[in-house]
């Protein structure tokens, strides 16, 4: 085993030019490469594609890679290309003639990698055409796709089922997706028929985004103020409606807000050149429906806003999830108006049948319970997906930052140093701030701290506020700890800087907490 993963990290640095796996990535490839099938339930820009591309180029055969967009396989397509991986596609876009030179070079054995639309799984005279290639893998990109249940069920994934089991030789499958439920992952191996799959679910945090809901009274001047703190930052902006992404783009471009727009009603031209100005960085904001963005590889996009509420929680943190992928901070912003409730239902009344209804009912109302939660936001997608977690005070979404204010602490934080000097930094926080408290103890009678200019000076505040401080203070590099058996706060050269005022220091507390 040691030495397939050697190859396999060995392939890694000559066609990718990285030396080592992300998470989850090697344990899904060493699987793979010992013949088992894979259910591989991994976060937006965690690195799916290359769990399969990897054992595909390592492995004799052919993988077929069924994928859901055309535009994702073209962009696959080109980037396994340009590395030297033998890889085609297969789908609509190619002529009848195009379409048979594949499948003829497929037969002789010269791709390592064919990408191909659900919809060839249809046909019985494809089942025909796989069976005359040697295939190593089957890879099932966006596996969801397959359930009822999932956030983007597509009839034509049912079929994948029945064209694996009646191949002459099983190959391997594996089944990759970002967003998966329980409920979803389950039915994913059944539906698939996955044999004793290693199912494998790296977990759906993303510790560099940060989540937030906002409720402004006008939603576009809210949006245009949010882009012009943001002036020069590549990021999304998606919408529920061609007509809406029509309708922003127009007024941020009245605003001089320099963006594109991407949707399935502008002719493929215009939608190519919107996609390559914006991920070459020539224009840095794209406004789209959900069309746009599923396999798009780009690293930097710094903010993805929704100017409407999503459908439900999995369509939500994809399409988030594109934000950050160089895996630096990145925010995701909801922009919530309760016309999105009604704009939502109507498209699941309109798109649904009565079967599934129900289903997408309940997600939109988990999704409106996003936006109206008090609670971490976090926690909430992360418990959504079936992870058991606590957060308390995440920092890092609107919920948890609305808990808290930001004081200005200077004031109280030449009080607490002045207290410390004044009892030569030999002393432990507890007994500082009793002092700084008042208190009336014994020690503090011997040792004469009552007589301090600085005794009781900080009487009005809570003691719990006054340690937060002083834990605040050192984190920030005013304070530091001596190495004695009960550490001792000393002042830094960076204190003295505050303590003459020539420094303002903030702090994040609690909105209940009483400062004076």
């Amino acid at each position: 085993m040691i030495n397939i993963i050697q190859k396999a990290r060995n392939v890694l640095k000559k066609y990718y030019g990285y030396d080592t796996f992300r998470e989850g990535q090697e344990s899904v490839i060493s699987k793979i490469l010992e013949g088992n099938d894979v259910l591989g339930i991994m976060p937006t820009g965690a690195g799916k594609s290359i769990c399969y591309q990897v054992p595909a180029i390592m492995l004799e055969g052919t993988t077929i890679v069924i994928s859901p967009l055309i535009s994702l396989m073209k962009d696959q397509v080109d980037s396994l290309a340009s590395l030297g991986v033998d890889v085609a596609f297969l789908n609509s876009s190619l002529s009848f003639s195009q379409s048979n030179q594949v499948i003829e070079s497929a037969k002789q054995g010269k791709y390592k990698l064919i990408y191909v639309a659900p919809e060839r799984l249809e046909t019985e005279s494809f089942l025909e055409i796989l069976n005359d290639i040697e295939i190593s893998i089957i890879a099932i990109d966006e596996a969801h796709c397959v359930s009822q249940w999932g956030h983007d069920f597509r009839p034509s994934y049912i079929n994948i089922a029945n064209i694996i089991q009646n191949l002459t030789k099983r190959p391997i499958v594996v089944a990759l997706t970002a967003t998966a439920t329980p409920i979803v992952a389950k039915d994913i191996i059944d539906i698939l028929k996955l044999d004793n799959p290693f199912t494998l679910t790296t977990g759906f945090d993303r510790t560099n985004l940060s989540f937030n809901v906002s409720k402004p009274k006008n939603k576009m001047k809210g949006l245009i103020d949010y882009l012009n703190v943001r002036e020069g930052m590549s990021g999304v902006i998606y919408c529920n409606t061609r007509k809406n992404v029509e309708l922003v783009h127009e007024k941020l471009i009245e605003n001089g807000v320099k963006c594109v727009r991407y949707h399935a009603g502008l002719d493929e031209k215009e939608r190519s050149q919107a996609q390559e100005d914006f991920i070459s960085d020539k224009t840095p904001i794209i406004i789209a429906t959900n069309a746009f963005g599923m396999g798009i590889d780009k690293p930097n996009i710094r903010y993805v806003v929704h100017y409407n509420m999503p459908k439900n929680i999995e369509a939500y943190y994809q399409e988030a999830g594109r934000a950050g992928r160089d895996r630096k901070e990145a925010e995701c912003m909801l922009l919530f108006d309760a016309s999105d409730i009604t704009t939502n239902k109507f498209l699941i009344e309109q798109g649904n049948s009565n079967s599934n209804k129900s289903g997408s009912y309940k997600k939109l109302r988990a999704m409106i319970g996003y936006c109206k939660t008090n609670k971490c936001l976090r926690e909430y997608i992360l418990r959504y997906f079936g992870e058991k977690v606590r957060i308390h005070d995440c920092e890092f979404c609107s919920s948890c930052n609305r808990a808290f204010k930001i004081i200005d602490i200077t004031i109280e934080t030449q009080k607490i140093m002045s207290c410390i000097k004044r009892m030569n930094e030999a002393y432990e926080t507890n007994l500082i701030i009793d002092v700084l408290k008042g208190k009336n103890t014994s020690m503090i009678k011997q040792l004469k701290f009552n007589s301090l200019s600085t005794y009781g000076i900080m009487k009005k505040i809570s003691k719990n506020t006054v340690k937060e401080m002083i834990l605040h203070l050192i984190k920030e590099g005013y304070l530091t700890l001596s190495n004695d058996k009960v550490p001792l706060p000393k002042l830094t050269d960076k204190a003295y800087m505050a303590l003459k005022g020539y420094e303002k220091i903030a702090m994040r507390i609690a909105r209940t907490c009483k400062i004076m």
